[in-house]
């Protein structure tokens, strides 16, 4: 019959739109509770069964890495970047400390990739390598000023933005703005002794 459309081309149409719904309900979930959100709401957010999720992505680890890149790649990336134009090496540290602090305050899916929770995703994996990468790139800056105490290592950075990714992850999430003043405690903490007498 003419101007019906082939049975194919709308199941495509079908699948495709299921996709993209699956697609968006992952990144508000995600977004909001952090990668290890439930995929059975997940799939009642996109209208759709919890196998169609398995069919469309292949399960938790497809869909996750079907989204990342919106999600929290882009955005570290872009912290990482702009890091790397700042001069000033106390202002460097002062904007990365404080930008990679934020985003793991909006975005509870970022402290699931510092967590390493799904450790066989390799685009997780990637993002971690790159968070590394930046981290020791600061280090060896700082190293060469004041701008870090000089015990300070890439190892103790690592560890104080995992730390605050298991705080917010398992404890109470504070309000933004003691979050942000304990930032400033922290960035207090690490600088060296001329970059903080320089602060007050």
């Amino acid at each position: 019959m003419a101007g019906t459309v082939p049975s194919k081309s709308r199941l495509r149409a079908d699948a495709r739109r299921n996709s993209e719904q699956i697609r968006s309900a992952a990144v508000g979930a995600f977004r909001g509770q952090g990668l290890t959100v439930p995929l059975e709401e997940v799939a009642k957010t996109a209208g759709v069964s919890k196998a169609t999720i398995f069919n469309r992505f292949g399960g938790r680890i497809g869909l996750i890495e079907a989204v990342i890149e919106e999600l929290v790649a882009s955005e570290l990336l872009a912290i990482i970047d702009h890091t790397r134009t700042i001069d000033d090496v106390d202002e460097r540290v002062t904007y990365y400390l404080t930008a990679i602090r934020d985003l793991q305050y909006r975005q509870p899916a970022f402290n699931d990739v510092l967590l390493q929770t799904y450790p066989h995703s390799q685009q997780l994996m990637e993002i971690c390598r790159a968070g590394s990468e930046a981290n020791e790139e600061l280090i060896t800056a700082a190293r060469t000023s004041v701008a870090l105490r000089p015990e300070f290592t890439a190892g103790d950075l690592h560890a104080l933005v995992v730390d605050n990714a298991l705080a917010l992850k398992h404890g109470r999430r504070p309000p933004r703005e003691d979050y942000d003043r304990r930032t400033s405690y922290l960035l207090d903490g690490v600088r060296g002794r001329s970059s903080a007498s320089d602060g007050q």
